[in-house]
């Protein structure tokens, strides 16, 4: 039985995006070239780019797989809000590395969010944010439209950050 508390599990790797839901598209450029999306992908996958972003995880795993559980917790000082979530799926291919977590049951929110680093032809990393959410507690409900703005400023922090550590592992490259 799973503990996942939405029907359309896996909606963000074979779209649309499914309807009745606060749908998020974020997409940054982050480097350029293969050692780039080497870098951005471990720091993806091995939830390197969240917790240097400021969120605290807890995870089943030290790197995405199928079926991993996480627990992700944000906030300021003593105020947290915990996020218990699954991976959903995986990419780890030549040109594409990332994941997507559904929300478990005791979320605050219902949906999924998958975080991808692609290799453009160009030569290009981008790091895409894709999500379809909506409030599944009180205290969510009750926030409204603040959510998806805190959600779209959650992903522009999560591609600075990244950028910030491919330019770094980048640097160490030399």
């Amino acid at each position: 039985m799973s503990s996942l508390s939405y029907p359309e599990v896996g909606a963000t790797r074979l779209g649309p995006l499914p309807t009745g839901y606060h749908h998020l598209h974020h997409r940054a450029p982050v480097g350029h070239g293969r050692a780039d999306l080497e870098a951005a992908g471990a720091a993806v996958t091995e939830w390197r780019m969240h917790r240097t972003s400021g969120a605290r995880v807890r995870a089943s795993a030290p790197r995405a797989g199928d079926g991993v559980r996480l627990r992700v917790s944000l906030g300021i000082g003593p105020i947290r809000f915990t996020a218990p979530c699954q991976v959903v799926w995986t990419a780890y291919e030549q040109d594409r590395i990332g994941f997507a977590y559904g929300t478990e049951v005791r979320h605050p929110e219902r949906g999924e969010e998958c975080f991808v680093v692609e290799l453009a032809d160009d030569g290009t990393v981008w790091f895409t944010v894709m999500a379809f959410s909506r409030p599944a507690a009180w205290y969510t409900r009750l926030a409204g439209p603040v959510v998806p703005v805190l959600q779209r400023l959650y992903a522009r922090r999560l591609g600075s950050t990244l950028r910030r550590i491919v330019d770094e592992e980048r640097g160490g490259r030399g």
